[in-house]
């Protein structure tokens, strides 16, 4: 999954920041609900096949505790084999659940109800904007993915863990609708906000990680 570097990552950032601006001012506009709920309902009609199973598992990891027990021990990974900053910057990644907090503490959407669609069996919040798993996803296992892009040298295992890492960010946001947890709108805002984390994460540790490696080329001669 290549990043953009430098100047390109702050325009990318930017353009994803005012698309996420324009969803919220929809949601907060109140113009979004019919659309939602005819995206929610359409993707609830599929029942047969494998893919409904897949959709409850791909949002397993999202739930306490497991959701505040992966990002820590991807960090403690990096950590343990040998690579401190790494671990700091995928710890860093994991601000994203804060961000979410901060921002459902003060839109408080309701989130979708039983009246209106399927909703599964989950312990929720009673606030819907923005997706904690999709901004949470998007930004940590984004960051891995860009990681494992970057360190790891087996052509294998880089391509299967980047497929398995970007299949899960992808199919989480349909996974939150079709449990009936997120409106649409929620999604595609976590996914912009998400991807903002994750570009300008990875902007900041390509610029620590080159001043880094130049000074011990320094202390080297």
């Amino acid at each position: 999954m290549a990043v953009a570097r430098g100047g390109n990552a702050i325009v990318l950032v930017a353009v994803a920041l005012s698309w996420f601006a324009v969803v919220l001012a929809y949601v907060k506009l109140d113009r979004s609900q019919r659309f939602d709920l005819r995206i929610t309902r359409g993707l609830q009609k599929i029942r047969g096949g494998p893919l409904p199973a897949i959709l409850r598992a791909v949002s397993w990891p999202g739930f306490p505790p497991q959701s505040r027990i992966i990002p820590v021990a991807i960090s403690f990974m990096w950590l343990a084999l040998g690579f401190p900053l790494e671990a700091a910057f995928q710890f860093v990644a994991w601000g994203a659940g804060f961000l979410s907090t901060v921002i459902k503490s003060v839109l408080r959407r309701p989130r979708p109800s039983p009246d209106q669609v399927r909703v599964a069996p989950a312990r929720l919040g009673d606030t819907s904007f923005p997706s904690g798993h999709v901004l949470i996803y998007t930004s940590v296992y984004g960051f891995l993915a860009f990681l494992i892009e970057t360190l790891v040298r087996s052509n294998t295992w880089r391509r299967i863990g980047i497929w398995f890492l970007t299949t899960l960010v992808t199919l989480v946001g349909p996974s939150r609708i079709y449990l009936g947890h997120h409106w649409f709108t929620d999604v595609v805002a976590s996914y912009l906000l998400g991807m903002s984390m994750l570009l300008a994460n990875a902007a900041v540790y390509r610029r620590v990680k080159t001043r880094w490696l130049n000074r011990r080329r320094r202390h080297a001669v």
